[in-house]
């Protein structure tokens, strides 16, 4: 039987960047290494495919929206980096605890404002530049945030742990729109609004940078998390699942599922369908079969793959690269700070390179991003690459 696909959190020490080429320890250096990586011809040590046609696939983590105002894991301003007890949420806790899904929905209740506001920044709109070029095969993203699909729309991007955007039904599979959902909590826990509208006004939310909130009693963390220490969770209130409400399912062993509402129409915790979770992959949930097989797929149809803003600190990430490795595609890295087994991964890239055989910056993404493509837009020639879609025109 195949190894499921798993969401798994790495905590463990990360190793200081390796940069390659040596010059690519500036801007500038940067720039022009990630330049000749991406407009390299296909190197002879890849595997042969009809789709394999000169280029590369970005794997893209929250590194990428730190720009657009989002909390990030491990950066300097990451979760892990200044909140050290920091816990995510594990699939099973919110499937079978009643009070860990009230917690759960209280602090995104209160975080979606800001990510619901928030909107794709330069790097992303850098990678739908690369993409009209030709120069990129698909994206594969960690984010939750939508970002890629909002900025590049004909650039193909599998969403690796799914979306904030909708909500999902664990009984049924319904799909539900995220901002809908805030409405509903919002009437349901009258309280909890003038709360929130109170943090909103005095611009308590104002930031996602998890040192500054913290200096106002806040404690932020990434997908639209926000801790208010000592706060009454468990007064919170959520709604069923429509569906599962109007016509219960059937549960796996033949029984008939029951749906109750309290008098204001909130879950209640004598059903056993219902339950509505983020479309998101949670920590500790499978990835779907149909997801990996695509991910696979993107890495065997690409020539080389460009990891962008990601520590590869969960498995789901880290074996796609491990994947390419093993497929001599050439590896490039732009994130800022170590990245989770990146001295493996680039042991056989040559230091003196310019860029074309493996990359390794360690520079922010929005401000490498935009003068790459400035950099291709400036060359004289720019090179031929099998399958060159023009401007504006969407791939099938």
């Amino acid at each position: 039987m195949q190894k499921p696909f798993m969401r798994i959190p790495y905590t463990g020490p990360l190793p200081p960047p390796i940069i390659i080429p040596r010059n690519a320890n500036t801007a500038t250096g940067a720039i022009s290494a990630i330049s000749k990586f991406l407009s390299a011809p296909q190197s002879s040590l890849v595997p042969p495919s009809l789709e394999n046609n000169a280029r590369t696939v970005l794997l893209t983590g929250a590194g990428v929206s730190v720009a657009s105002g989002l909390a990030d894991y491990r950066g300097t301003a990451g979760t892990y980096t200044l909140n050290k007890t920091y816990r995510p949420i594990y699939y099973n806790e919110f499937t079978s605890n009643h009070e860990a899904r009230k917690r759960y929905w209280a602090r995104s209740f209160l975080g979606w404002t800001n990510l619901f506001k928030a909107r794709p920044n330069n790097a992303h709109w850098a990678i739908k530049a690369l993409g009209e070029k030709g120069l990129i095969s698909s994206v594969i993203t960690q984010n939750v945030d939508s970002f890629h699909p909002i900025a590049h729309p004909n650039l193909s991007t599998l969403e690796l742990h799914g979306y904030l955007r909708s909500l999902v039904c664990i009984h049924c599979q319904t799909h539900l729109p995220r901002k809908d959902f805030q409405q509903s909590l919002a009437a349901l826990n009258p309280e909890w609004a003038d709360f929130l509208a109170e943090m909103l006004a005095t611009g308590a939310l104002d930031s996602e940078n998890p040192d500054e909130r913290r200096k106002k009693g806040l404690k932020t963390n990434p997908d639209g998390d926000v801790d208010v220490p000592n706060a009454p969770y468990t007064t919170f209130r959520y709604p069923p699942c429509p569906t599962c409400l109007a016509k219960p399912p059937r549960l796996p062993d033949g029984s008939q599922a029951h749906v109750s509402v309290d008098s204001d129409g909130a879950w209640s915790p004598r059903s056993n369908a219902g339950v509505l979770k983020p479309a998101v992959i949670m920590f500790g949930e499978s990835i779907p079969a149909n997801v990996k097989s695509s991910a696979e797929q993107a890495i065997d149809s690409a020539s080389r793959i460009l990891v962008i803003g990601s520590s590869l600190a969960t498995y789901s990430a880290w074996r796609l690269v491990k994947r390419a490795r093993d497929r001599n595609m050439p590896i490039g890295i732009l994130n800022l700070g170590g990245v989770r087994g990146e001295e493996s991964f680039l042991a056989d890239t040559k230091v003196e390179n310019d860029g074309s055989l493996g990359v390794r910056c360690s520079e922010s993404a929005d401000k490498i991003l935009p003068s790459v493509v400035h950099a291709l837009d400036s060359t004289t020639e720019v090179p031929h690459i099998a399958g060159h879609m023009p401007s504006g025109h969407a791939r099938a």
